[in-house]
């Protein structure tokens, strides 16, 4: 029998690729759905409606398998992306990045199915309250946004699942087949991954980055400050600078210098998230080859 998350995505295999900003293209995302899991395109970056919609209209181009994609509430034009995303067809987002008291209604109205990320049980509770469909609880091993106060991936997922009735996901810390077993151990009914489809081929990530994180070991990652929040980053001379205090977060989380980073390869001009997991990754593999590897199950 089909889980709920099954239901829900529409997909072969409870496992969302998460939202990792501009390096979400849509040959990654087409690649993940096309190999039975859920692709998820970034809007946290984009600047105005028109780019959302040419983002989805280029994966609809390359797959005609369900992806969403994730709304971050920060970026003051997402009920306008919402918006986009609703008219080209996108039936389920994640949402994240603050709280999601205004966008739900909107989302609802729009026909959405809503899943909300979370990093503790309290917000997890008032996001249900508000009429999420599921849950992704992410641990604070992960990569990218943090909040400034983290729950491990092993404690939160249960605890989560002990507080709610709509499905849980898990996020942080899972990469491969053993990540995946301990997570719907823990009672989850799916996982988000980002850090492990950053490294693979079909990423547009410059290959600094992935060099970097298949080079890193379990140590290789530390938490900078923000101000309203935290980013788990891989450590370079940048992040080594902001956690001591010798840089400040200006100018390092803006989409020209994600572009640069992330992209480009220039570890001056940004940060590079990535999450613990980062430490057990050893090599750049296909999309497909990370689910096969992930679900246990060849596809051919």
């Amino acid at each position: 029998m089909k889980s709920r998350v099954l239901e829900m995505l529409g997909t072969r295999y409870p496992i969302i690729q998460g939202a990792m900003g501009v390096i979400c293209n849509p040959q990654l995302v087409a690649a993940v759905s096309e190999a039975g899991a859920f692709g998820l395109l970034a809007t946290a970056f984009a600047q105005e409606p028109g780019t959302v919609r040419s983002q989805v209209q280029a994966t609809k181009k390359l797959t005609n398998k369900p992806f969403g994609a994730n709304l971050f509430i920060m970026n003051p034009m997402t009920p306008e992306f919402a918006k986009v995303l609703a008219e080209e067809g996108v039936k389920t987002v994640t949402v994240s990045g603050g709280s999601p008291k205004t966008l739900i209604p909107l989302l609802r109205d729009l026909g959405m199915k809503i899943i909300v990320v979370v990093p503790t049980v309290g917000v997890a509770q008032g996001a249900e309250a508000l009429g999420a469909d599921a849950i992704v609880a992410e641990g604070a091993e992960s990569g990218g946004v943090q909040g400034l106060k983290g729950v491990s991936t092993m404690v939160l997922v249960p605890a989560v699942v002990d507080a709610v009735q709509v499905p849980v996901i898990a996020a942080g810390g899972i990469g491969d087949s053993r990540g995946f077993k301990a997570a719907l151990a823990l009672g989850a009914e799916g996982v988000q991954v980002g850090t492990r489809f950053i490294a693979t081929k079909e990423c547009i990530a410059h290959a600094t980055y992935k060099e970097r994180i298949v080079e890193t070991g379990d140590i290789g990652t530390g938490l900078v400050d923000m101000g309203r929040f935290r980013i788990r980053a891989l450590h370079t001379q940048l992040v080594e600078k902001m956690i001591k205090g010798e840089k400040g977060p200006d100018n390092i989380f803006t989409p020209a210098a994600m572009e640069a980073a992330w992209v480009k390869g220039d570890l001056e001009a940004g940060v590079l998230p990535a999450g613990q997991v980062a430490g057990l990754i050893s090599s750049v593999f296909s999309v497909r080859e990370v689910i096969e590897e992930m679900s246990g199950i060849n596809m051919g």
